[in-house]
């Protein structure tokens, strides 16, 4: 029973971890492999949400971390953990505000929120998250391709993640 019941969850991450968050995958994921964190939320009004986080950057100083993905995808989730845990708030948290959009499951042409994307110059989103870093002066920290390479976050690792906004943080002071 147990087995039967896990049958999806483990098709699902072994589908996953073979390619990132960019397998086709059905539009609704059985019940068994959604992923229940909670990050991306389906209703939140994501325009008004981004555009906050960027009037926020401004006014604060930080800079905001605009993260695209969905709460069925290991690595959106992966990276969305890392980006609430103490370790980063503790070190980073006066620096960067974290902002999570939700983009539905667009490798299947079920995306949602995908125009918000233009701001930074992607017409289509083949992988799930992206990770884009606004300064408070509106410009973009990260490139492009880094921005949309975070597909294989949970692999990376914590650790891996960390360092990349320390080396982040030296590039910008």
């Amino acid at each position: 029973m147990i087995a039967t019941c896990l049958a999806p969850l483990l098709l699902a991450q072994a589908v996953q971890a073979d390619t990132g968050c960019k397998a086709s995958l059905p539009e609704k994921p059985p019940a068994a492999a959604q992923v229940a964190s909670g990050f991306y939320d389906k209703a939140a009004d994501a325009r008004s949400a981004m555009e906050a986080a960027l009037a926020d950057a401004a006014r604060s100083g930080r800079s905001a971390v605009l993260v695209f993905g969905g709460d069925w995808c290991h690595d959106s989730v992966a990276l969305a953990k890392l980006l609430t845990s103490d370790a980063f708030r503790s070190e980073f948290g006066a620096g960067y505000s974290v902002t999570f959009i939700d983009v539905g499951v667009p490798q299947t042409g079920n995306g949602r929120n995908i125009e918000l994307l233009a701001r930074f110059k992607v017409k289509e989103l083949k992988g799930t998250p992206a990770m884009f870093v606004v300064g408070p002066d509106g410009e973009l920290r990260n490139k492009r391709k880094d921005a949309l390479s975070w597909r294989n976050a949970h692999s990376r690792g914590d650790e891996a993640i960390l360092d990349w906004f320390r080396k982040l943080g030296k590039k910008q002071g």
